[in-house]
């Protein structure tokens, strides 16, 4: 879900906490302490790459985005989810 939101476009880590709960109207309520972490270990991967900026009358944001790495890594992780969720329709009868 990180890499799909980075996708669209460069976000710093409140921003994507704030559209998880927005896009899924709260089911999806990962916490600050969650998503962090998990930039960071993406970030790590290789995945996205992040930078620092200054905002008036804020603390620095640090943004991140997709690298070439995490565009490749986002598109095989949609086309293993709608392999799941077809076979779980199957199984299921949905």
């Amino acid at each position: 879900m990180l890499l799909g939101l980075l996708g669209e476009r460069e976000m710093y880590g409140y921003e994507v906490v704030s559209e998880l709960r927005a896009r899924s109207t709260a089911v999806i309520d990962l916490p600050e302490g969650t998503v962090y972490p998990a930039l960071r270990r993406l970030e790590r991967d290789g995945l996205v790459r992040a930078r620092w900026v200054d905002v008036e009358g804020a603390p620095r944001r640090r943004y991140y985005a997709l690298t070439t790495a995490g565009e490749r890594a986002l598109t095989e992780g949609r086309e293993s989810w709608h392999r799941f969720t077809r076979a779980a329709d199957q199984v299921l009868g949905g």
